[in-house]
C-alpha cells in the first residue's frame, strides 16, 4: 500500500526552504478548538503550546503575537512593543482577509504580508515551542529561535500579569 503524500501548508514549504527544522503533528478537529484543548489533544505540555494573534495598530498597520496559550495578551505592552499608541483584535471574520490563514490555523509564518511580530519572552528559554501549522489539525514543533527568524519576530514581555 502506497504511504499517503503530506500536503505541506505554506508555513511548511517556508520552513523547508530556509532549512529549519521542525515537526509536524497532526490532529482530527472538524472545526477550531481553542490551543488549550489541541494541546490536551496531542499530549503536549500547555507550557510549550502558544497561539498566534493578529492586531491592527492605532495607525492602521497590522501586527502579530504568539503568547502563551494558557496567558491573555496585555494590549499595552504589546503596542508598545511595536511602537505604536495602541492595538486592537483583528475581528476573526477578517482575519483570512488579512492573514490568508483561518482561525485555529493561522501562523506567524507565510502570511500574505510580512506584519511586525512579537513573540512572548517566556518562549526564549524553551527548547521548543508548538504553533500552528497553517490549518486547522496541524502543529509545529520547532525551536522559538527558527520561528523568530523565519517569521521576522523579536521576543517582547506581551501578556497580563496576575
Amino acid at each position: 500500500m502506497a504511504k499517503q503524500k503530506e500536503t505541506k501548508t505554506n508555513a511548511m514549504r517556508i520552513l523547508d526552504t530556509m532549512k529549519i527544522p521542525y515537526r509536524h503533528l497532526t490532529y482530527e478537529c472538524p472545526e477550531f478548538e481553542d490551543g488549550i484543548q489541541v494541546a490536551d489533544m496531542l499530549g503536549l505540555p500547555h507550557e510549550i503550546v502558544y497561539k498566534t494573534l493578529v492586531t491592527q495598530g492605532s495607525g492602521g498597520a497590522y501586527f502579530v503575537f504568539v503568547i502563551p496559550i494558557e496567558d491573555e495578551l496585555d494590549l499595552k505592552a504589546a503596542a508598545r512593543s511595536v511602537g505604536v499608541k495602541s492595538v486592537e483584535m483583528v475581528p476573526v471574520r477578517e482575519i483570512n482577509a488579512v492573514t490568508g490563514y483561518i482561525r485555529g490555523g493561522c501562523t506567524a509564518v507565510g502570511m500574505k504580508k510580512q506584519y511586525g511580530t512579537r513573540i512572548h519572552q517566556s518562549a526564549r528559554d524553551l527548547r521548543e515551542i508548538a504553533v500552528s501549522g497553517g490549518r486547522i489539525g496541524s502543529q509545529l514543533l520547532l525551536s522559538p529561535w527558527d520561528l523568530a527568524r523565519a517569521s521576522g519576530a523579536e521576543f517582547a514581555d506581551l501578556v497580563k500579569h496576575p
